[in-house]
């Protein structure tokens, strides 16, 4: 049984979290809940609660049993913001965000 969580319209950039989800995916819940508070990324509270949801949605009793069969995140809508500069310029910078989605199944991921 598969369950997915998604988290829309998250203001992290795409390439940080994808950084992080690169570390959870394949293995089970009960691992990634040990690894990702000691992550020194922002990112990780984002994806430790992504994957709780979604294992929460399988309704599975034991996190041990419950893994991460695809993690994957797509970029969303990008925030122009324009930032004064020296002799009445302006420099423009990008507010990124990113929509995060994780499959949690209970079956074992297969080692290829």
């Amino acid at each position: 049984m598969e369950a997915i969580a998604k988290a829309k319209y998250a203001r992290y950039s795409p390439l940080k979290v994808g950084q992080v989800l690169k570390l959870v995916r394949g293995k089970s819940v009960e691992k990634a809940y040990r690894l990702l508070p000691t992550v020194p990324r922002s990112a990780s509270i984002l994806v430790f609660k992504t994957v709780k949801s979604a294992y929460s949605n399988s309704g599975i009793a034991d996190p041990s049993q419950a893994f991460i069969k695809k993690a994957w995140v797509d970029a969303g809508p990008v925030l122009k913001r324009v930032r004064p500069m020296a002799m009445g310029g302006r420099s423009i910078y990008k507010r990124k965000s990113c929509h995060v989605t994780i499959v949690v199944t209970d079956e074992k991921p297969s080692k290829n």
